[in-house]
């Protein structure tokens, strides 16, 4: 229900519609945004983990490509993370501009087709340039992605929701390891075929992907603010009119709390900047501390964990994917075993537990690979454990940044946060593993653990006393929109 009254300049509208979002049922329809908004993180995980586990397959004669296992680590690595980090900023401008399902219907298509031409790269410079706009296009399918995920979904769900769908991630990690193995059997594929077959199988996920996300909404909330809210009250109405006939016809609870707002068109940096370093300075400081200690984490050890096993215990380049099968499945259990616990328990103490307890194992774990104590088998048991925490905390970055700012900026907000977090982790991350792990020295290796762990710990303090108690409050309680008529 929206009621209108003009203003001096646009409209002003009262509405209960985020109310009556947030009071629905899980239902079949949930799974559908599920479904359809989240398996892009199965790309992603896909994409990371292939070419790291096909680094050394490229980098052999008869590949194809004149290129060194370090540059595909190294260099491929950054530029897939800069395209990334580039491609937020673009992309979450224009999210928070044009609406949220223009924005992830294009970026999909930008990675559809710049993974498709890395599979016919027939030279180094081609291989990089489709890598950073393979990752231009994810990283815009973040700040897209999460902002119509949280504006979709019910406040009791939404932690646990996210951190599931952030954590997805590393399904297609799983299916990038067991396929690098495939790809990378020279009696089944030549060594110039596997590993682009690999690329375009990523290509037609997305093709399939794009046409599922066709039956995705707009966000009604962003719909009420930029004027659309006859559109906005349809999609609603139409979204419970379904939810009622799955439960048989019974009436949905009421929807407790109005809105009333003063609709815009679009807000200006200015507005933008002042709010994340102004008004929410605290919080700001918050997304800075938990994006770079996954970021660092993730980019600078998991891209070069197969460098690590081939280096230090002579795994053979076609068995890697299997250790990275097993820690990717330890990486997907975290936040689905422990999402709950982001509704129930709350926010600020399973942010910061992650993140300290991820820190504090894998402070453990360079101990022991220094004392040489640890096999190929025994570090990916230690690995599991590390990143079982991790990958929980890491998701809980991308959900309190889209949870706790205002809708306006909603998107912005992820990409810079995920932007600035990543450049200062996943750029100088790889960079910085590729060179340490490549000298063959443990105690280089030991280093780029304790910098990792380090990060993760001081970001678990800062969590510890800035997280916000967002479990179960909406979207507006957490932060009241720009346009929010007092």
């Amino acid at each position: 229900m929206t009621t209108t009254a003009q203003a001096d300049a646009g409209r002003t509208v009262t509405t209960n519609i985020p109310a009556r979002l947030d009071r629905l049922p899980w239902s079949r329809w949930h799974w559908t945004i599920v479904i359809g908004l989240g398996t892009v993180w199965i790309l992603d995980g896909l994409e990371v983990t292939v070419v790291g586990n096909i680094a050394s397959r490229l980098s052999e004669p008869g590949s194809g490509l004149s290129i060194s296992s370090g540059q595909v680590t190294g260099i491929a690595a950054a530029l897939y993370v800069a395209g990334a980090c580039l491609g937020a900023l673009f992309w979450g401008r224009l999210t928070d501009k044009w609406g949220r399902k223009k924005l992830f219907m294009i970026t999909l298509a930008v990675y559809l087709a710049a993974t498709a031409l890395t599979a016919v790269s027939f030279d180094s410079w081609w291989f990089f340039l489709f890598r950073f706009l393979t990752g231009f296009g994810i990283g815009g399918e973040y700040a897209a992605i999460n902002s119509a995920i949280d504006e979709l979904i019910p406040a009791q769900y939404r932690g646990r929701v996210d951190l599931m769908i952030n954590g997805s991630f590393w399904l297609g990690a799983v299916g990038g390891s067991l396929l690098s193995i495939v790809a990378l059997n020279t009696d089944i594929f030549a060594k110039d075929v596997g590993w682009r077959l690999t690329f375009a199988l990523g290509a037609v996920l997305a093709f399939v992907i794009l046409l599922v996300r066709r039956h995705v909404p707009e966000s009604p909330r962003w719909l009420l603010i930029h004027g659309q809210d006859e559109e906005a009250e349809r999609i609603v109405s139409s979204i419970e009119k379904r939810v009622e006939a799955e439960r048989g016809g019974e009436s949905l609870p009421r929807p407790e709390g109005e809105l009333t707002i003063h609709q815009r068109s679009s807000v200006t940096f200015v507005e933008i900047a002042r709010t994340v370093f102004s008004d929410y300075r605290r919080r700001s400081i918050l997304g800075f501390s938990l994006f770079i200690g996954q970021a660092f984490l993730y980019n600078a050890i998991t891209f070069g964990f197969g460098a690590i096993l081939t280096t230090f215990f002579d795994v053979p380049t076609g068995d890697t994917g299997y250790y990275f099968a097993v820690i990717a499945i330890g990486n997907f259990c975290g936040p689905l075993l422990l999402g709950k616990l982001f509704d129930t328990v709350g926010r600020r103490v399973m942010i910061s537990s992650t993140y300290l307890l991820s820190g504090l194992l894998l402070f453990g774990t360079a101990w022991l690979f220094d004392r040489g104590s640890l096999s190929a088998s025994t570090l990916t048991a230690c690995w599991c454990a590390v990143l079982f925490f991790a990958s929980a905390g890491a998701s809980s970055a991308y959900l309190t940044v889209s949870e706790v700012f205002p809708m306006e900026t909603r998107a912005m907000s992820i990409a810079f946060f995920y932007a600035l977090g990543t450049a200062a982790g996943g750029i100088s991350g790889p960079l910085l593993f590729a060179d340490l792990t490549s000298t063959g020295k443990v105690g280089d290796t030991v280093l780029a653990f304790q910098i990792g762990a380090g990060l993760m710990c001081a970001a678990g303090l800062v969590a510890a006393f800035l997280a916000v108690r967002a479990e179960r409050r909406s979207l507006e309680d957490i932060a009241k929109p720009l346009t929010s008529v007092a």
